[in-house]
């Protein structure tokens, strides 16, 4: 099993006349839990596609393991992306078996562990006789989470594998994806909107807005540059200066801002003001970065 880099250099996608990838450039390390983060249209899906030779690209290249991973079966055997069921699965009379479904995946991954998929399909009680279109939303999220994680790819994607799973879900998904990065060091990329809930599972992040990268690294240093400051303005003004304001809202004379920033000198500056200083989340850093316009503008 390889364990190389994936990489994507200056990659650019568009659809009609309208660009949506803008020169895109990344690079994936080997054993590492990777969150992908941006807004509905942001690209997350046509990078993950691309990215998967999923999708075709104008310019740039991916490439894994320094091999182009473009009508490349040796770089895409060690790849597997996970995401939302197919239409064509989903309906009709002819719509195939979720034991089928998974029958195929085993034929396709080479690195497929047929026991590891088994007891997940015991653990989740899923029903694997039952056409896809029959199963719920919750039991179609089950499939594509079984799909990657019994893929045992070096390089494991999931899109948005939550989206259908209640909260008790959630957590049993997680604790199994780090079980298994536990075992075996590969690659898992996420993208997923509830931030909030895997911000404990990532050790870097990927911030995607309006098809380019804004943030890229680890996600506990990203994380510490962001402090909330809340005080009346002149005293928020002084505290954070030498710092970037990245977003405010005003409540009465009060003020909060979230600044970005080295947190020695934001100590320093608030230094006999009066003034609250609050650590702040992932998703709160990631609101802040892509909210767009301070609140109550228009």
């Amino acid at each position: 099993m390889k364990n190389g880099v994936l990489q994507a250099e200056n990659v650019v996608k568009r659809y009609g006349k309208k660009e949506v990838l803008h020169g895109v450039s990344l690079s994936i390390r080997p054993g590492r839990i990777y969150g992908l983060l941006g807004r509905n249209g942001a690209g997350k899906t046509t990078l993950l596609s691309i990215l998967t030779a999923q999708n075709t690209l104008d310019s740039g290249s991916v490439t894994y393991d320094g091999e182009n991973v473009w009508e490349n079966q040796k770089a895409l055997d060690e790849i597997c992306f996970s995401r939302e069921l197919s239409p064509m699965l989903l309906f009709g009379q002819n719509s195939i078996k979720a034991k089928e479904y998974l029958r195929a995946a085993s034929l396709y991954y080479p690195h497929w562990d047929k026991d590891y998929a088994d007891r997940l399909v015991s653990l989740f009680e899923l029903d694997v006789k039952k056409p896809i279109y029959k199963l719920s939303k919750g039991m179609m999220s089950m499939v594509t989470i079984i799909l990657a994680l019994a893929s045992r790819a070096p390089v494991t994607i999931l899109d948005e594998p939550v989206a259908g799973l209640d909260v008790v879900a959630r957590e049993q998904f997680y604790r199994l994806l780090l079980a298994d990065y536990e075992q075996t060091r590969r690659t898992f990329i996420v993208s997923t909107h509830i931030i909030e809930e895997a911000a404990g599972v990532f050790e870097d992040i990927i911030l995607i807005d309006k098809g380019r990268i804004l943030e890229a690294g680890s996600c506990a240093e990203f994380v510490a540059q962001f402090h909330l400051v809340t005080g009346a303005e002149a005293d928020v003004a002084r505290a954070c200066e030498g710092l970037t304001v990245v977003h405010e809202e005003r409540l009465g004379r009060s003020v909060t801002v979230c600044a970005r920033g080295d947190g020695e000198r934001l100590r320093a500056n608030t230094a006999g003001l009066d003034v609250d200083v609050e650590a702040v989340s992932l998703q709160k850093a990631f609101v802040c970065l892509t909210g767009g316009q301070k609140e109550g503008e228009a």
